[in-house]
Order: C-alpha cells, then sequence, then structure tokens
C-alpha cells in the first residue's frame, strides 16, 4: 500500500483545483449577477447599483458554499482524500514507533472542574489503552513521549481550589501511566492565546508537539497517535487540525446542531481541504502543532487602536495558523478520522467537542467570534501572508458580514415593491417571473448542500442515523429549523456588527457547558424585539404586496416565532421527544456510542455530584522549565530569523 503521508504531503495539481474552483464561482456569480441586472433593469441608477451590489455579495457567498459542498461530495463518494486525491486510508498506529515527545495542552478558565477533567481522563485513559493496544509503546513507555498540561486562568479562588483537588486527583489516578502537570496563571493576560504562548516559553522547547484541547474537547488515544505519527512522517508540516464533531447535548437544539454537524461536516470538510490544500486554518482546538514552528512564528501581535477592532486579537487561531504557513510551515485539514467515524462510529478515530445548548448561547459565542473576526479585516494587507490566508480572513470577516447584506438587500426588495404599490409605474420596477425564477436559484443552491449530504449519508451509512426513512426525516426536519432560525441569526449578527462598529466591546468570558434550558421572560428579554419587527414588516407587506408576503415568508415566520422557538428549542423534554419517541435526529455518536464516549459518561456518573471534593490535595510540581522564546510577530515586515526556522517547501503560488 502506497504510504500517504510520506515527509511532504501530495497535493496533485493544487493551483489547478484552486483555478476550476474560482471558475466555477465567478461564472455562477456572473451568470446570477446578469440575471439580476435584468431584474432592477427598471429601477433608478442608484437603485440599480445599490440591489445589484448586495445581490452580488450574497450571491457570490451562496456560490462559493454550494461549489466547495459539491467539491467535497465527490471527494466523499468517490472514498478519496482530499489532499493526495488517493483511496482513503488511515495510518496504522502502529506503523511505527514513537521518537517524539507530545504535550496535551488543556488550557481552561472557570470550568466546570468534573465534566472538564472527565473529559480528558477519558481522552488519557484511550491514549494508553490505544499505545497497549497497537503495540506503539506499553503504558509504562507511553508516558516518555506523551504528558498532559492543565493551564489554568481560572481567577475565581473557590473555583481554583476545587480544580486543584481534582487535577490532584487526577495525577494519583495516573501515576505511572502518564504524567499530568497543572500550572495556574495569576492573571488571563492574553487569554487563551496568551496562556498557551506562556506554556510555550516555559515548557515549549521541552515538546515536539503540542495537541491542543478546549475544556470541552474529547480525542480517542487513536486519534491522537495518528496525528502523532503523521507530524513525525511528515516534517514540512507545522500544523493538522481534525474536524471536531459536536456530541453530547440532548436539548432540541443541541440535536438539531449534532445531526447537522454530523450529516454535512465531513462533506464539508473534505471540500474545503480539497482546494486549501496546505494552507487550512486552525480552529483553536482539536489540533496538533509543531511546537518550535509555532514558537518560532506564530507570536501573536497586538492591533493599533482601542477595542473593538484595535487590541489583542480575540480569533487568534486564524492568525496563527496564517502566521505559520508565512513562516513556511504547512497547515493541513485532516477529514480521515471524521470520515472514517461518520461511516462507522465504532472505529476508534474520534474528534469531539462540546456545542452550545440553546440559541442564545450560541448567539452569545457568536458575538464574541464574530468581533475577532472582523479584527481580522485590519490584517488583509499583512505583508508576507499567502492569498489563502487572506481569504481566510476574509471570508470569516464576511461570514457574519453577509448577514447584514442579506438584510439590507431584503428591506431595500421591500421598499421597493411597497412604493411601486403605491405609486403602480408603467412598467413593473421588479418583473414577478424572473424574479420568481432567481429566487428560485439562490434557494435551490443554498440547500443543495443539505440534500448533498443526505445523499452521501443514505448510500454510505444510513445506519448510523437510525435508517434511511428516519434520515430522510430527521433531515427535512433540520432543514426546516434551519430556515426559521436563519432570520434569527440574520438579526442577531446584523445587531453585533452594529454594535461592533459604534465601539461596543466586550470581554471574552468562559462559555455555558453543559444543558440549559430557558425561561420564557429570558427568551422574551432577547428576542421579543425580533417577534415585533417581524409583525410589523409582516404586516406592511400583506397591506402593501400580498405577493411579496409570500415570498418572506421564511423571514418574518421566523421571526415572529423567535420566542417560542429559542424558548421550545432549549428543552431537554422536546429533545427527548423527538429523539426518542419518534426515532428522530439520530446521529452516529447516539446510535452507535463509541467507547470514548461510554468511558467519559461514566467518570462524569462516577465524580458526580462534586459537592464532596477528592481526598488528595496535594499537587505534584510542575516539570523543570525550559525557557525559550516565542518573538512576537509584525504585519509589516517579516523578521529574517523567523524565516530560517521554516523547512524548504515549495509554495504553489
Amino acid at each position: 500500500m502506497p504510504d500517504l503521508y510520506a515527509l511532504t504531503p501530495s497535493i496533485p495539481w493544487l493551483n489547478g483545483r484552486r483555478a476550476l474552483l474560482a471558475v466555477a464561482v465567478s461564472a455562477t456569480s456572473i451568470g446570477g449577477c446578469v440575471a439580476m441586472a435584468k431584474v432592477v433593469a427598471n429601477l433608478p441608477m442608484g437603485w440599480q447599483l445599490t440591489m445589484l451590489t448586495l445581490f452580488a455579495l450574497t450571491f457570490s457567498w451562496i456560490a462559493l458554499a454550494f461549489w466547495g459542498a459539491l467539491c467535497g461530495f465527490v471527494i466523499c463518494a468517490l472514498g478519496r482524500d482530499p489532499l493526495s486525491l488517493r483511496r482513503q486510508t488511515l495510518v496504522d498506529p502502529s506503523a511505527s514507533l514513537l521518537v517524539s515527545r507530545t504535550a496535551l495542552v488543556m488550557p481552561i478558565y472557570a470550568e466546570p472542574p468534573v465534566p472538564t477533567i472527565a473529559g480528558l481522563e477519558a481522552t488519557c485513559r484511550s491514549l494508553l489503552q490505544q499505545a497497549s493496544k497497537h503495540g506503539t509503546g506499553s503504558t509504562e513507555t507511553i508516558g516518555n513521549h506523551v504528558e498532559v498540561f492543565i493551564l489554568s486562568d481560572t481567577q475565581d479562588m473557590t473555583l481554583a481550589h476545587q480544580e486543584a483537588a481534582h487535577v490532584a486527583a487526577l495525577q494519583q489516578r495516573l501515576a505511572g501511566q502518564l504524567a499530568v502537570h497543572y500550572r495556574r496563571r495569576p492573571n488571563n493576560e492574553g487569554r487563551k492565546a496568551g496562556n498557551i504562548a506562556e506554556f510555550c516559553r516555559r515548557w515549549g522547547r521541552h515538546y515536539d508537539y503540542m495537541v491542543v484541547l478546549d475544556a470541552d474537547s474529547l480525542m480517542s488515544g487513536t486519534t491522537l497517535l495518528h496525528l502523532i505519527h503523521r507530524m513525525q512522517r511528515q516534517p514540512s508540516v507545522g500544523l493538522i487540525q481534525t474536524v471536531p464533531i459536536p456530541v453530547g447535548q440532548c436539548t432540541l437544539f443541541g440535536r438539531f446542531t449534532q445531526l447537522a454537524s454530523a450529516l454535512y461536516s465531513p462533506m464539508l470538510a473534505a471540500g474545503q481541504s480539497f482546494w486549501q490544500g496546505d494552507t487550512a486554518n486552525y480552529w483553536g482546538h482539536n489540533a496538533i502543532i509543531r511546537t518550535r514552528a509555532f514558537m518560532a512564528n506564530a507570536g501573536l501581535p497586538t492591533l493599533s487602536g482601542k477595542p473593538p477592532l484595535g487590541g489583542e486579537l480575540l480569533s487568534h487561531d486564524f492568525v496563527e495558523a496564517a502566521l505559520l504557513k508565512r513562516g513556511g510551515w504547512q497547515v493541513l485539514l485532516d477529514t480521515s478520522a471524521t470520515a472514517a467515524s461518520a461511516t462507522d462510529a465504532n472505529l476508534p478515530h474520534n474528534s469531539f467537542e462540546a456545542m452550545p445548548s440553546n440559541l442564545l448561547d450560541f448567539a452569545k459565542r457568536d458575538r464574541r467570534w464574530l468581533q475577532g473576526n472582523l479584527q481580522h479585516l485590519r490584517l488583509l494587507t499583512g505583508t508576507g501572508l499567502h492569498p489563502i490566508s487572506r481569504l481566510h480572513f476574509f471570508f470569516g470577516a464576511f461570514a457574519y458580514l453577509s448577514s447584514l447584506v442579506w438584510l439590507t438587500l431584503l428591506l431595500c426588495a421591500s421598499m421597493l415593491v411597497s412604493y411601486q404599490a403605491v405609486n403602480p409605474p408603467a412598467n413593473p420596477l421588479l418583473p414577478t417571473t424572473l424574479s420568481l425564477a432567481l429566487l428560485g436559484i439562490t434557494l435551490a443552491m443554498l440547500v443543495a448542500p443539505k440534500l448533498l449530504g443526505l445523499l452521501l449519508a443514505c448510500w454510505q451509512s444510513p445506519h448510523a442515523f437510525g435508517g434511511r426513512l428516519r434520515l430522510i426525516a430527521s433531515t427535512l426536519l433540520e432543514i426546516l429549523f434551519a430556515a426559521l432560525i436563519a432570520p434569527l441569526m440574520m438579526a442577531w449578527h446584523s445587531l453585533f456588527i452594529i454594535n461592533v462598529l459604534i465601539g461596543r466591546a466586550i470581554d471574552w468570558q468562559t462559555q455555558h457547558r453543559g444543558e440549559r434550558s430557558l425561561r420564557w421572560r429570558e427568551a422574551w428579554h432577547n428576542t421579543g424585539w425580533m417577534t415585533l419587527c417581524g409583525i410589523a414588516w409582516a404586516g406592511t407587506m400583506i397591506l402593501f404586496s400580498p405577493v411579496t408576503f409570500g415570498w418572506l415568508t421564511p423571514v418574518w415566520l421566523g421571526l415572529i416565532g423567535a420566542v417560542p422557538l429559542v424558548k421550545y428549542s432549549s428543552s431537554a423534554t422536546w429533545g427527548d421527544v423527538i429523539n426518542q419517541k419518534f426515532g428522530l435526529l439520530h446521529t452516529p455518536s447516539t446510535t452507535q456510542q463509541p467507547p470514548l464516549l461510554k468511558k467519559y459518561a461514566a467518570l462524569v456518573r462516577r465524580h458526580c455530584p462534586d459537592e464532596h471534593l477528592p481526598s488528595v490535595t496535594t499537587l505534584k510540581a510542575p516539570p523543570p522549565e525550559l525557557p525559550g522564546d516565542m518573538p512576537r510577530q509584525s504585519f509589516r515586515y517579516v523578521a529574517q530569523s523567523t524565516a530560517a526556522h521554516a523547512p524548504p517547501v515549495k509554495e504553489p503560488y
């Protein structure tokens, strides 16, 4: 069998792939804009330019998503690796010996100790089991190659005491197998990025690689060994990002999110990897990083000016990936574990995470990400960045800006049809037939990625989703739910963008973990304004243009129903009814629960409730420091010393 992961990853025809995607997206966008130009031909020139610009931005964004999903569908349907285009296979963990040292790094900040430590222990025990099983090393020797660091930024002393007690107990349970180290900073300067940077400066030179885990991350031992072996075989790679799949939620919103991720993420990730090649992105966790490359190239600068668009970089992961690539290192998106687990969840290749359990917490997390991603627009002209890295910055920001563009387009169209109803022109301002045809094409392109994901799952792994009929019904239900909440996210994102533009910054606090059912008062307080706006919008349209009222049904229906949507989707009771009574919204993680998730659930049950702290409270001292430099990078110039650390890698441009 050919070695897919020898030295430098084989990525044939990468420039051709990117050119093909660019041509497909451009041709689709131009075709849509030509049709739109005919739709608005009877408008005054100012209105024509406004409508055409807004439509071009929205339609091009949809076209990119459509063609990227189609690429992923073809790759997954053929069972090919998106990078090498060879038959998709997984590297056997026993194929080579460990000759490196890796740190499993988990930065935490005021997290609930029991589920956090239970998740880390489940990951560690899976690693020990797989290392022994595959002959990579016994449970006694794997500790010579892998160590664990819990890096706490917790400032509340009561919670910090509980945290330390649980870590001390974990150290005792894993004694003689894996070394577990704990460090708590007296402040959280730099937030997560500063936390990891301090680890690198104090201990980074001890380790060849570090695997970054979030407080809710779960990774199987086989996946960890797969990543370590791949880094050993490919010295030109600086970072490998896995595709974490959300698990563990029982609320209705959580189950919808888990189904959508399990159904679409493997395909969409394959499409991204197909054209991004060795300039993939970093999502901040469930990834392995070459430590010396990170230290030499990824020291974050501080933006000039005040927050929200200045100061510390909030969405640090995108920037770190771009800096690694600028330094000559390859950044890869590994889809092998995700593809394998989507087909058979009993395979031990798993990369999991948790998601917010309700729409309100989901939107609050988006608020933090939005502020960080908008900062990236200031980095678009940074010196030495790869063109794909610049695209990552732009796409990350436009993922939120598109909501404001979409809202403005809908409002402009509503104003025009209302004016036309009051002052009927000789020729219709917006031709109905052509407008409907263009709307139909747009909606088809929006839904197509979901239908492609459904087709792929029906073909390859329907049993993992409860069977074909249940899978089809679940997908249709998810499409309906996604259509209803899309206007809510549009409204939230638009509001968040306006707040950022007028200078309102927020602090990046820890997110809610676990399930949280919302009360009616909280739902109304946060979404009541959407309901009122939806009623006003729908009333205006039915008064002036019943036809447009019908077109905009998905928009006003979602807005008017915002409060009950947010309330009931946060309910675990409704989630259980849909899942258990009707047999819908099943995912591979629930129908074929992987051993990693079973172990995690057992550990949580064993250590809950946490009112009684573990009896072991004495923490072991961290290992001796080996200080190293992590120079702050600049986007105005590229330091020669930084480039000298990189391996000779031929650029695709």
